[in-house]
């Protein structure tokens, strides 16, 4: 039988595909889009990276999510930093979340305050996705738009606390198979990747929208 790792992986992995290879997505890692498009994506991110982390230290004692809980992944703070750089000091007074980026926000806040195991799977989604696929963005960001070479403006996609992220990877592996859930549950989770995915994609086709290429 395969280990709930593999089970996670191998069920959300059209949605993933799908999530990759948006037109947004597309277009902004062929350099077809402006730095703004990015800053916007950027602006989307801390939205969901607040949801995911406002409430995680009330999840650090829960049996099912606390073990997933670990500040050496908080996004929130390089956010904030990649966004007065790209924005400027008064970011904050021009943040704005796009309709599906709010109920993607909504579904995380959600799960964080009344359904820890469902946590979990937008946790996975977002913090080894970034991890992983982030790291592409992050060279091509750099190469697009002249940043500093794992500075301000890609702060979000550098994990300074995590040395060795393919140790990293097989050890959160282990606590996806060590997860204290039944076989039910755990279908519960994975269709909750799932939809994680749908959330995110829709937030892409939103900002296809709101910057499409000229044709």
């Amino acid at each position: 039988m395969d280990s709930f790792s593999t089970l996670i992986r191998t069920a959300s992995h059209e949605q993933h595909v799908e999530a990759e290879t948006s037109t947004f997505m597309s277009d902004l890692l062929g350099g077809r889009l402006g730095v703004d498009a990015y800053a916007r994506y950027t602006e989307q991110l801390w939205f969901v990276y607040e949801a995911l982390e406002a409430g995680a230290g009330r999840l650090a004692p829960d049996p099912v999510a606390g073990p997933f809980v670990q500040p050496r992944l908080y996004r929130l703070p390089a956010l904030e930093r990649d966004l007065a750089h790209l924005r400027g000091p008064d970011w904050r007074a021009g943040l704005s979340a796009l309709p599906a980026t709010r109920v993607y926000a909504d579904r995380v806040r959600e799960c964080a305050e009344q359904w820890p195991a469902g946590y979990i799977a937008h946790h996975y989604t977002r913090y080894l996705g970034d991890l992983s696929g982030g790291q592409i963005i992050r060279d091509k960001a750099e190469k697009t738009w002249g940043f500093e070479k794992k500075g301000d403006g890609v702060r979000f996609y550098v994990f300074e606390e995590i040395g060795n992220p393919a140790a990293f990877k097989r050890d959160y592996r282990e606590l996806l198979d060590g997860v204290r859930a039944d076989d039910l549950e755990k279908q519960r989770i994975v269709t909750e990747c799932k939809r994680a995915f749908a959330l995110n994609t829709a937030v892409f086709r939103a900002l296809g929208e709101e910057f499409p290429l000229s044709a």
